[in-house]
């Protein structure tokens, strides 16, 4: 399997700042992407501290592994690699006050042949397209997706609630948090969108899965995704990592030859 990696951010319209924080590595097929939190410039600290970090170890792990590594030694690398970046973001906000209580929302997404091992911390999201069909295939880790588990809200009213960013799971703010990984079967043409509330919160998933099923390039359906946000208001910063799947040039070669072309 072949992937593509796409990564745009924007202020948007309402922050003086960006605390949003992307990074990727094609090569160990590893994207994160994280949404600070905290006073001052304290979120973009926490959140640039965890993509780094994050993207630096998980990555030099997997290129030192090779393809030999089996599945339960990449969730638990990812998970080790979470650990550290906590820690790190954890202890800075102790030792500086004007870092005090700074932490970030996480997905991070490992991409191996035909499987996604996709964690994520906070209400920070990844969706799959696949066959025209939108699906989250994340579960935030929000006080408002708690009140819709309990049937204390409906998805309709979830939509204007006031407290749609409380998170009640974040990297750095205590000295352990959980990731929630799990694993995915990937199939040639799907396409992976990892994206700060940003943008989910300004652009609904009818109008996300219109744009990012139109045939374009990644960067332009990512420019159209951060338009979209900015012109329904862009009140926080937006991020979007896309990852498309393709078939490898070696596969592709092999049906070639079989159909005789």
């Amino acid at each position: 399997m072949m992937y593509q990696f796409c990564a745009r951010t924007d202020q948007g319209r309402a922050r003086d700042n960006n605390e949003d924080s992307i990074a990727f590595e094609e090569h160990a097929k590893v994207a994160v992407l994280a949404d600070g939190m905290g006073g001052y410039n304290a979120g973009e600290i926490a959140s640039g501290m965890a993509t780094a970090f994050i993207k630096s170890e998980l990555s030099r792990w997997i290129l030192e592994a090779g393809s030999t590594a089996q599945a339960k030694e990449v969730r638990r690398a990812m998970e080790i690699c979470v650990d550290n970046a906590n820690m790190a973001i954890y202890n800075s906000a102790n030792s500086n006050s004007a870092y005090a209580g700074m932490g970030t929302t996480l997905v991070v997404g490992v991409f191996r042949d035909d499987r996604l091992f996709l964690g994520h911390i906070g209400d920070s999201r990844c969706y799959r397209l696949r066959a025209g069909i939108l699906s989250q295939i994340t579960k935030d880790h929000s006080l408002l997706q708690e009140q819709i588990d309990a049937g204390l809200i409906s998805e309709e009213q979830a939509v204007n609630s006031s407290i749609k960013n409380l998170v009640t799971r974040a990297l750095g703010v205590e000295d352990m948090v959980m990731l929630d990984v799990n694993e995915h079967l990937v199939e040639p043409g799907d396409l992976y969108l990892m994206c700060s509330d940003g943008l989910s919160d300004m652009v609904n998933d009818e109008l996300i899965a219109r744009i990012i099923s139109e045939e374009t390039g990644l960067d332009q359906k990512a420019g159209l995704l951060i338009s979209s946000a900015n012109e329904n208001g862009g009140r926080d910063n937006i991020s979007v990592l896309m990852v498309l799947a393709g078939e490898s040039t070696e596969r592709r070669g092999l049906f070639a030859r079989l159909l005789g072309k």
